[in-house]
C-alpha cells in the first residue's frame, strides 16, 4: 500500500467516481495538516445555506472519525428521501472509508490527529439503495485519498483527455 509522508507537501486533492448510477458515489477530498485547512472547516461549518448544510462525519454518534472529517454536500438535500441518503448512507461511508484509509495505510497513523480531509459528496437524487449508497461512497473515498497521492501520470491524462467520458456523456457527439 502507498505510505504518505505529508512534510512539506502542499494540501492535495483528489476524486473518485465508484458503482452504477444511480447509486454511484463520486467524491472529491482535499487532505491535509490541521493547520493548512483548519480555517476550511471552520469557515464551512460556520457559513451553511440553505439545503447545504456541511457536517463532520461519525462512525456513531459521538464517536468523529479520525482524521476528522468535513462532509460536504453538493447537491441540495430538498426532499426527505436525498437528505436521508446524504445524512445516513453516504454520510457512514464516508466515515468507514476515512477509517479504513487510515487503518490500510493509505494515510499515515499521524494523519489520525495531524491531519483533516474535506470531502465534498454527490449524491444522486435518484439514489435508491441505501447499502450501495453506502459502500460506494466508502469505496471512493478512499479512492479518492489514493488518487490525491498517487495520480494518474501523464500519459494516462493524455489517454483520458483524448476521449473524455463520464457516466453521464458518452464522449460521442
Amino acid at each position: 500500500m502507498l505510505r504518505v509522508r505529508m512534510e512539506g507537501l502542499p494540501v492535495r486533492i483528489g476524486e473518485a467516481f465508484v458503482g452504477d448510477v444511480p447509486n454511484n458515489a463520486h467524491p472529491n477530498v482535499m487532505v491535509g495538516r490541521r493547520e493548512e485547512l483548519g480555517a476550511t472547516i471552520a469557515q464551512s461549518l460556520a457559513s451553511p445555506s440553505r439545503d447545504h448544510v456541511s457536517f463532520m462525519a461519525v462512525l456513531r454518534p459521538n464517536v468523529m472519525v479520525k482524521p476528522d472529517t468535513l462532509f460536504v454536500n453538493k447537491v441540495a438535500t430538498v426532499t426527505p428521501e436525498i437528505a436521508r441518503m446524504t445524512w445516513g448512507p453516504a454520510q457512514a461511508g464516508v466515515a468507514r472509508g476515512v477509517h479504513e484509509a487510515l487503518a490500510e495505510g493509505i494515510l499515515p497513523p499521524d494523519a489520525a490527529e495531524n491531519w483533516v480531509v474535506v470531502a465534498a459528496v454527490w449524491v444522486n437524487p435518484l439514489a435508491d439503495d441505501p447499502q450501495k449508497v453506502e459502500a460506494n461512497n466508502r469505496l471512493a473515498i478512499k479512492a479518492a485519498l489514493l488518487n490525491a497521492f498517487d495520480p494518474p501520470a501523464q500519459t494516462v491524462r493524455d489517454a483520458a483527455a483524448a476521449s473524455a467520458a463520464n457516466p453521464f456523456y458518452s464522449g460521442e457527439t
